[in-house]
C-alpha cells in the first residue's frame, strides 16, 4: 500500500475525530500520565489493520510503545490479544477509535475474503474485489482483501480501462468504444489494459472481434451462459465472472472456467469484526 497515501488517510482521520482536542481525556487524565492497552479479539476470523494500527499510534504519538502478538492475516480467535500498546494514556486515547474502526471493518473484509477464497481453491479463478468501497476509505479496505488472499481490481478510473454497458451505449456500440478506447490510449502514450463487459453472448462474440481486449468480463451471466462464454473466450483473452455473485453461487461461477470473480460485497457489505481496545 501506497505510505503517503495511507498517512494522509490517518492524519486526516484524526482530524475528523479530534478535531481542536480530546477534552474527556484532558479533563479527567493528567497530561503525563502513562498506561497501557490490549486489543482483544472477541470474534473468530481473520485478523488485519494491525500494521495500520501501528501507523495510527506513530502519528498520534511517535513516544507510544507497540508489541504485537499477532500479524496481519492470521487466523484468530475469541480471547486473543493482537496486540499491546503503552505509553501516554491520553495519545492512546486519542487513537483508539481510529484503530478500532479500521481494524474492526479491515478485519471483517479479510475474513469474508479468506472464506470465500477458500470456496474456490479448487479452481484456477482468483477472487477479486471492486470500486464498491467506502469513499476514502478504499486504500484500507482494498488492502485487506490483500490481506484475506484476494486480489485488488483497478483501485480506481484511472488505472485500467473498464468498458462497461454505458460506456458501449454512449460510444455507439462495442466496435466503436473499443476503437476508439484504443486510439486514446495510443495517442496520450498510456499503458493501461481493456477489460470490456458483455451482457450477452452476443457481445462476447462481438467483443472477441477485437484486438487489444485484455478481459471480457460477463455481468450477471446465469451458470449455464457462463459456460458457453468461456468455450468461447478459451485462451483468446482473460473471463471474468461479476454481478451478485455470493457464497451459494461462487462454485459453480468457479467451476465454469472463469478466471477472475468479483464480488462488490467484500466491502460494501460486511458486518463489522468484534474488536475491543482494553485498559492494562
Amino acid at each position: 500500500m501506497n505510505t503517503n497515501k495511507l498517512r494522509l488517510f490517518i492524519e486526516t482521520s484524526l482530524k475528523e475525530d479530534l478535531g481542536d482536542g480530546d477534552h474527556t481525556s484532558m479533563g479527567c487524565i493528567p497530561k503525563n500520565a502513562t498506561s497501557s492497552a490490549k486489543l482483544l479479539i472477541k470474534d473468530n476470523g481473520i485478523i488485519a489493520g494491525i500494521e495500520l494500527a501501528i501507523m495510527i499510534f506513530k502519528i498520534t504519538d511517535n513516544t507510544l510503545e507497540f508489541n504485537k502478538n499477532l500479524n496481519d492475516g492470521d487466523s484468530v480467535k475469541s480471547g486473543d490479544i493482537a496486540f499491546i500498546v503503552s505509553g501516554n494514556a491520553r495519545s492512546i486515547l486519542s487513537a483508539e477509535r481510529l484503530v478500532l474502526n479500521c481494524m474492526q471493518r479491515m478485519s471483517a473484509i479479510a475474513t469474508k475474503t479468506n472464506y470465500l477464497n477458500s470456496l474456490i481453491s479448487h479452481t484456477k479463478c482468483k477472487l477479486l474485489d471492486t470500486r464498491k468501497t467506502t469513499p476514502l476509505n478504499r486504500i484500507i479496505e482494498k488492502w485487506a482483501v490483500l490481506i484475506g488472499g484476494g486480489l485488488n481490481h483497478r483501485f480506481g478510473l484511472f488505472d485500467k480501462i473498464m468498458i462497461k454497458d454505458n460506456h458501449i451505449d454512449f460510444a455507439g456500440g462495442i466496435h466503436e468504444a473499443i476503437n476508439k478506447t484504443k486510439s486514446y490510449i495510443s495517442s496520450n502514450k498510456r499503458d493501461l489494459e481493456i477489460i470490456v463487459e458483455a451482457r450477452n453472448i452476443d457481445e462476447v462474440k462481438q467483443i472477441l472481434k477485437e484486438k487489444g481486449v485484455k478481459r471480457i468480463l460477463l455481468d450477471n451471466f446465469d451458470f449455464e451462459t457462463t459456460l458457453e462464454a468461456t468455450r468461447l473466450i478459451k485462451d483468446k483473452c482473460e473471463s471474468e465472472s461479476s454481478g451478485g455473485i455470493t457464497e451459494k453461487t461462487i462454485i459453480k461461477y468457479a467451476e465454469c472456467g472463469v478466471d477472475y470473480i468479483s464480488v462488490g460485497a467484500l466491502t460494501h457489505s460486511v458486518l463489522n469484526f468484534d474488536l475491543s481496545l482494553k485498559a492494562i
